[in-house]
């Protein structure tokens, strides 16, 4: 999956200014997908080139001009046949491409007490990201009225339950690892 899918996605709802589709997109997808501000306007620049989105400046005379994107009938139709393609879609949940699990499978190289400290901070950083995981149903319930079909936010409910076990999953395997390394070190003292 790229940015530019989930920005389609969120205009298949409605039209969106850029600075509204920056908001959205990090009150709900940021937490599986990054986007900085500056490769979301880069990438709707892209998707006006490639005819699936159109923009309308509106004019202000207090504020800035605002720009507004819509999806067009092209822009849709690639959105909808992303969605539905089935190629790679479970592959790419279960690939595993994780910096930090390479410099772990090695540091048997450095003191433990690096190790460990490595640990503690993604444990830190998983106890973070779940009270930032917080305000995704209050977010899911502010933007719910974009969608026709309000049932259709149950689908991020979806996302959001599973972001709360992926996190969670983390920062026990993290505790585990912490516990192993207490008994691999009592161990060698024995000795």
């Amino acid at each position: 999956m790229s940015l530019k899918y989930g920005l389609l996605g969120l205009l298949n709802y409605g039209k969106m200014s850029g600075y509204d589709l920056d908001k959205v997109f990090k009150d709900s997808l940021a937490f599986f997908w990054r986007g900085q501000t500056s490769q979301i306007y880069r990438e709707l620049g892209a998707m006006e080139k490639s005819g699936w989105i159109t923009s309308e400046i509106e004019f202000q005379t207090d504020k800035p001009n605002k720009k507004w994107y819509s999806l067009t009938p092209d822009g849709k139709k690639e959105f909808m046949n992303w969605l539905a393609s089935p190629e790679g879609a479970v592959e790419d949940m279960l690939h595993v491409r994780s910096p930090f699990l390479m410099r772990l499978f090695f540091s048997g190289e450095l003191p433990p007490e690096h190790t460990a400290a490595m640990l503690q901070d993604v444990r830190a950083s998983c106890t973070k990201a779940l009270e930032n995981m917080r305000i995704v149903p209050e977010n899911a319930d502010k933007y719910q009225n974009m969608v026709a079909n309000p049932e259709r936010a149950g689908y991020w409910r979806m996302v959001m339950l599973f972001g709360e076990s992926y996190y969670q999953a983390i920062a026990q395997w993290a505790d585990s690892m912490l516990l192993l390394m207490k008994k691999q070190a009592g161990t060698r003292k024995k000795k």
